[in-house]
């Protein structure tokens, strides 16, 4: 089996949690990275290619915009991160184009198979919808189930986003259920070996290091906090 990082970090604000991701992108101490979000407060993520007026006035219309906000480096829609689960996943993909789908059918049916396994009734919606549309000012992640999205009792419960930077591919994912943070044990574990058998990987717990999280600091304040990373659209 090929060595996996479970990363663990202090509280963490949207910023950060975005600049954290970005830092075990840049740094990819292993193969495979696995980092389940510690939240300091409530925030939100929108898409790389998002609008941020739209955004703004969607999180205003669900009385959300005193939230802080972030854009990702990843694409998808507005996730409100107030209950979920949040997590990333960075794993080797060499030379291959990018095939969203393809990539969200091997991971999200690895992580259903698992939830079947435990007992937890959960469907992968396999039927083709639309797109987001940067320019539809809705655009919530969660009020528009797409294709491979997973689904728990008709809605959705678990959505991702991706980037591939080089021979690498970064997901970020939430999962929207009841109670998921009062369980998150027993849903990181589903995750995560749902994730090990996939990709045969023998999960090894690590914090960040000192020096990552200085950098990650620096970066938030510098990018993910910044008008010019923000508003670029």
């Amino acid at each position: 089996m090929t060595k996996g990082l479970k990363i663990n970090t202090p509280p963490l604000n949207v910023f950060e949690q975005m600049a954290a991701d970005e830092i075990m992108c840049d740094n990819k101490p292993e193969k495979f990275i696995l980092r389940f979000y510690n939240w300091k407060e409530k925030g939100i993520t929108f898409g790389y290619s998002q609008r941020h007026n739209f955004v703004t006035d969607a999180a205003r219309n669900e009385n959300k915009q005193n939230f802080p906000m972030t854009r990702r480096p990843t694409g998808g829609g507005i996730v409100y991160h107030e209950t979920d689960l949040t997590f990333s996943f960075i794993f080797h993909l060499p030379g291959e184009f990018f095939k969203p789908v393809e990539t969200y059918r091997r991971v999200h049916n690895a992580i259903n198979s698992q939830y079947a396994e435990a007992g937890k009734d959960l469907n992968l919606l396999e039927k083709k919808e639309s797109n987001y549309d940067i320019n539809n000012p809705i655009m919530d992640c969660f009020q528009k189930p797409v294709d491979m999205d997973i689904l728990c009792e008709g809605k959705k419960a678990l959505g991702g986003a991706l980037r591939k930077f080089g021979d690498y591919m970064l997901y970020q994912a939430s999962l929207q259920m009841a109670e998921v943070r009062e369980n998150s044990d027993f849903h990181k574990d589903i995750i995560a070996k749902a994730l090990s058998k996939e990709f045969n990987i023998s999960w090894i717990d690590e914090n960040l290091k000192d020096t990552h999280l200085e950098t990650l600091e620096k970066l938030a304040q510098s990018k993910y906090l910044t008008d010019e990373w923000n508003k670029r659209i």
